[in-house]
């Protein structure tokens, strides 16, 4: 019997089996941030505990609240750098290096096909676009992983979705993932892996592609995959050159984890896309989503574009796009925060900063924090945010603020207008 990704990774880090489906892995890399990790650091300093089992497999961050904007995050931030200064983690991101986790992993060559990571974070299932099993993970399994280097998980079940049909125009794939959690609930994918596969997954950039997994765990999922195929060997092959011979080669290594035709799944999809439209969420579920068009003339009083969504290089040229020669609304405040320090300078190099600066947008550093209504954009009472974040949970951006998901080009539209609206990249048949 053929085997899924997921099966096939845990069969090649599999290292113990306790009892019954519950299967030891061997981590490749353990992913950490300022927010979650310090309270691991102080439980195993506690326990006299305080080692790393390999430091050359620990990533760390500051990302969430960069710079600090009190004492407590100020404390949060040390308690890392400290750890990350005692056991010689030399891949630490300090403020003026850092950027969000989930952009600035991968954009170093972090991640590759086959790999199992873990992270305090529930969307580091954003690295399964490169054919990698990685998922959030609470304290103490972040304590063990960053002690012995492998985590606990149940044998993996699999749901494949199969993306058909073709985008249209001013259709992306922020609105692909929308749409597919629409259909699975919030609970749809609980304790599953969700492959993404089909014709319209093989023709997505790997930005689009992590923004698809990205948003996974929004159905529940443990982690979202995509096939390795020459797109994540040509992202990846300036950290990977040196291994193989040539792209090729890379390829046909990588494409070992890919599923067998024969694999069996816990329920198989076809989602066609065809004639899907922009989508947006309403209420305070990621599964409740309509048609832009449905929510027309909807009033906002913010925008938000960033996030380990949609706050990389492809996104920020899709709102340069739309906001070019165009002036945002006197209503709204439009907050535009790129994920990466590279992708900033990108975008300066590029002049999308102008645009951006010439049609009244506020850029700030990279940064997480609007995202969780920590920093950088925090919603007040009754205000209302058209966002390209992940999440729009009461209270997720403030207490008593309202969240809007949407992808970039509708988040610019929406600033522009001063209200949720399609952008002129949408051609409607």
């Amino acid at each position: 019997m053929g085997k899924t990704v997921a099966e096939k990774i845990f069969a090649s880090h599999i290292i113990d089996n306790p009892s019954g489906d519950i299967n030891v892995i061997r981590l490749d890399a353990v992913f950490c941030h300022e927010i979650t990790t310090p309270g691991a650091i102080n439980d195993l300093i506690a326990r006299g505990k305080d080692k790393v089992f390999d430091p050359s497999k620990i990533k760390a961050v500051i990302d969430h609240v960069s710079p600090a904007k009190d004492s407590k995050t100020a404390l949060q931030g040390k308690i890392l750098r400290d750890w990350a200064r005692r056991h010689k983690i030399t891949d630490f991101f300090d403020i003026g290096r850092n950027g969000v986790c989930h952009a600035i992993f991968p954009e170093k060559g972090f991640v590759r096909p086959g790999y199992t990571i873990i992270m305090g974070d529930s969307h580091t299932c954003t690295h399964g676009a490169f054919c990698a099993f990685a998922a959030g993970v609470g304290t103490t399994d972040l304590e063990v992983g960053i002690l012995k280097g492998v985590c606990a998980f149940h044998y993996p079940k699999t749901i494949q979705i199969s993306i058909t049909g073709s985008l249209g125009k001013g259709v992306y794939a922020k609105d692909v993932i929308l749409s597919v959690i629409s259909v699975l609930g919030v609970n749809g994918a609980t304790n599953r892996v969700v492959e993404f596969a089909g014709p319209v997954i093989d023709s997505m950039s790997m930005e689009s592609r992590m923004t698809l997994c990205n948003m996974a765990v929004e159905a529940g999922a443990t982690c979202g995959i995509c096939y390795p195929d020459m797109t994540t060997v040509e992202y990846l092959w300036e950290f990977i050159q040196d291994e193989f011979k040539s792209k090729d080669e890379a390829l046909e290594k990588y494409s070992e984890f890919a599923a067998d035709p024969d694999a069996e799944y816990d329920r198989i999809i076809d989602h066609d896309v065809s004639n899907l439209e922009p989508q947006v969420t309403f209420g305070y579920k990621p599964d409740l989503v309509k048609n832009v068009q449905e929510m027309e003339g909807e009033k906002v009083d913010q925008v938000y574009i960033g996030s380990c969504t949609n706050g990389r290089i492809e996104d920020l040229r899709i709102v340069a796009e739309v906001m070019k020669d165009n002036r945002i609304s006197d209503s709204v405040r439009c907050i535009i925060s790129p994920a990466t320090p590279r992708i900033y300078q990108q975008a300066l190099e590029e002049g999308l900063m102008k645009i951006f600066m010439d049609a009244g947008a506020c850029i700030t550093n990279p940064t997480c924090g609007a995202c969780l209504g920590m920093s950088n954009g925090v919603l007040a009472e009754g205000e209302v945010c058209a966002s390209t974040t992940n999440r729009n949970f009461n209270g997720r951006m403030g207490k008593g603020g309202m969240v809007h998901l949407m992808s970039p080009a509708t988040a610019a539209a929406s600033a522009i207008a001063g209200k949720i609206t399609n952008s002129r990249l949408y051609a409607s048949e």
